[in-house]
């Protein structure tokens, strides 16, 4: 038992790097996101959500690039695009029961407002 331990404590993705504080801090964004399922759909942020479900993508597939391949990176940035691309379907969802169409959905998950969507910056 001892020994296990010390060789996670001294491994290269271990508690003693940032490739194990890292991914556990960012745990606190998966469970923001998953508490984030129970809100009004309307008070969730299209562009944030995207931010999120891009950050995840990429960081997923770059823990399987970088050297030591790091799992517990892999594993949170997986469920962070997950959670983040589930809320971006409900917000999809949402817009196209209440009329709107593909195109505009979209426009709303980007700019926010149905105002901001149809109109041009100044």
């Amino acid at each position: 038992m001892a020994t296990a331990f010390r060789r996670f404590l001294n491994s290269e993705t271990g508690p003693r790097t940032v490739h194990f504080w890292a991914p556990v801090m960012k745990w606190s964004l998966v469970f923001a996101g998953a508490n984030d399922m129970v809100r009004p759909v309307e008070k969730v942020s299209g562009s944030q959500q995207l931010a999120l479900l891009a950050t995840g993508a990429i960081w997923t597939r770059w823990s399987f690039v970088i050297r030591p391949q790091n799992m517990l990176l892999a594993s949170v940035n997986f469920l962070l695009g997950t959670v983040a691309g589930y809320q971006v379907i409900r917000l999809y969802n949402w817009r196209r029961t209440l009329g709107d169409s593909p195109l505009d959905s979209f426009k709303y998950i980007i700019n926010g407002t149905p105002e901001a969507s149809s109109t041009t910056p100044v």
